[in-house]
Parts: structure tokens; sequence; C-alpha cells
């Protein structure tokens, strides 16, 4: 199944070509905004991300909603998978209930 996962813009990398960081369910990632060239996400903006591409910019609701949509789905372990799989050096992976905006699925 292909994964659309949620991740709120958290950093711009300065001297690497239109990549930032992204937290996902408490965890951080490096991810390519390239796709995005059009309309580049900022600090604080939602973007929906497959394997470590930024794909398209939603809302916050628009976030919490597909986040529901993977819990009712059981896909969080694959989720979690996914994040984990796009590298962060000295990033602690966390595991257990996915929270989002102090909102936490079990």
């Amino acid at each position: 199944m292909c994964l659309a996962i949620p991740g709120k813009i958290v950093e711009l990398i300065d001297g690497q070509n239109q990549v930032g960081i992204v937290e996902v369910t408490g965890v951080r990632r490096k991810v390519q905004l390239g796709l995005l060239e059009d309309d580049m996400p900022k600090v604080g903006d939602w973007v929906l991300i497959h394997v470590g591409f930024a794909m398209s910019k939603i809302s916050e609701r628009d976030a919490e909603e597909q986040m529901r949509l993977l819990m009712a789905l059981g896909e969080v372990e694959q989720v979690m998978e996914e994040v984990r799989g796009y590298g962060l050096e000295n990033s602690a992976d966390r595991a257990g209930p996915v929270e989002l905006n102090g909102k936490r699925y079990a």
C-alpha cells in the first residue's frame, strides 16, 4: 500500500537544495521539497510525504484527518517504518502511541 504521511515542516536546511526537516508523530526526518518548488513550504506548513518526498501541502486539519485514516486502517506501524527510513542521524525514534498536535492516537 502506498502511504501518504502528514508531516510538519520544522526547519529548512541551509546549503542543501530544497531539503527540509519534518516532524512526523514526534520523529524528525529530512525530506526533499523539490516537488513543491512552485509553492515551496515554509516552517510551520504541513505536507504529505511519501518515500522521503513532500508531495503536496495540506492544512493542519487535513493532516489530522489523514492520521486518523491511517490509524483506522491499522497502518501506524508501517507509517513509522517508512518515517524511520528517511534518515536523520542522531534522532530518537519512538514507538507506542502516535501523537499529532497534542492528540494521542492509539
